[in-house]
């Protein structure tokens, strides 16, 4: 019998940031590929954009601050940062904003607060607010799933559009988001969140006429299943112990509770649990963006906490603000929350006692 000690806190599944960071970019592998099958090359475009920027950016400030930039780079830490950024994008926003959005992640929000773990939001997230406030009709120009476009999309189109705004064919991106019935096509969030804005109840919604069953499904489908493959990448992250399941589970719960809440006052308004779940970024969120380990809660109470709260404002805010998926907004508020979260959920030390009362007349 072999004897192993070990310093507190006992946990005997040890590695070093960078073997997280790679384990974290192994995961999203299956979203990836979702996504790059559904929405084409520009997933991938932007994904090299960001990385190229986060790489530069996290170098010049590095050196700025005169610490070694191969240390600095060697953690990962800017490349899962530009990777989450890149994939949350539209495939065809303009290379300049997919810059100046990851500049902005790692200069402003990582290194400007003291760089890795001294962050108080989440990098990603906060620099998606920021492009999404400054260039909203850019940041909602999502392609509709590959085929339901009008316009075959080539991937020297897609480095056109990017860079110059207009595909090989001279399209523009309006046109190439057209429908194969020549409607230009929103996300299931988008879509529904307007129609209903418009009077139509949400069965009507999701029924109108100006989709048929059959496009309409196949739009969700193309959602749904980028949804899933993020699901299966944060399953393998919880089974290797890079994430607990206290954030994933009760950011999910947080949002079926609060979407068959709403769903219970008035069904013919407000969406399903499950349309809030496998459309959009919920899943994503729950397991590679609300679980971010430095800008997160870090108590086990604080993290059900943590998580049920972005969950019941991803619905709040995408039932009643002007943002059809919330995730982002929900987490950076959070990360504000977080010191108060923490500070009254910590656990009690093993062994201590609460200090008896005196009664009055007692020395």
């Amino acid at each position: 019998m072999k004897l192993v000690l070990s310093s507190s806190p006992h946990q005997h599944v040890r590695r070093r940031t960078d073997q997280v960071m790679r384990l974290v970019i192994y995961a999203m592998v299956p979203g990836v590929i979702a996504q790059l099958y559904f929405f084409g090359w520009g997933v991938l475009v932007q994904m090299l954009i960001a990385l190229a920027t986060a790489l530069v950016s996290e170098s010049a400030i590095v050196a700025l601050r005169k610490r070694q930039i191969g240390q600095a780079l060697q953690d990962y830490s800017a490349v899962v940062t530009a990777l989450l950024l890149a994939v949350s994008l539209p495939p065809l926003l303009p290379w300049w904003m997919t810059v100046i959005g990851t500049f902005f992640a790692i200069a402003v929000v990582k290194q400007l607060y003291g760089g890795l773990g001294f962050n108080l939001f989440n990098p990603a997230m906060a620099a998606y607010v920021m492009l999404l406030i400054s260039f909203p009709a850019a940041m909602s120009s999502w392609l509709p799933p590959g085929e339901l476009a009008a316009h075959a999309v080539t991937f020297g189109d897609v480095v056109s559009v990017i860079f110059t705004g207009f595909s090989q064919s001279g399209y523009d991106i309006n046109q190439l988001r057209a429908g194969i019935d020549g409607v230009t096509m929103a996300t299931p969030l988008d879509y529904v969140k307007t129609q209903v804005s418009q009077g139509y109840t949400y069965s009507e919604a999701i029924n109108h006429q100006q989709f048929t069953d059959s496009l309409w499904s196949s739009a969700s489908l193309g959602w749904s299943a980028v949804a899933l493959a993020y699901l299966l990448g944060g399953l393998v992250l919880i089974q290797q112990r890079i994430i607990s399941w206290h954030i994933p589970a009760s950011l999910i719960a947080g949002v079926a509770v609060t979407a068959t809440f709403l769903s219970m006052i008035n069904g013919d308004v407000y969406g399903s649990a499950l349309f809030h779940c496998v459309n959009g970024a919920v899943l994503f969120g729950a397991f590679f963006i609300a679980t971010d380990p430095v800008s997160a809660s870090t108590t086990p109470r604080g993290r059900l906490i943590f998580g049920a709260a972005i969950g019941f404002w991803t619905v709040i805010i995408r039932t009643f603000g002007g943002y059809p998926d919330a995730i982002a907004f929900s987490v950076v508020i959070m990360n504000m929350a977080v010191p108060l979260i923490d500070y009254y959920t910590q656990p009690k030390v093993y062994g201590q006692q609460r200090p008896v009362k005196q009664t009055e007349g007692e020395p």
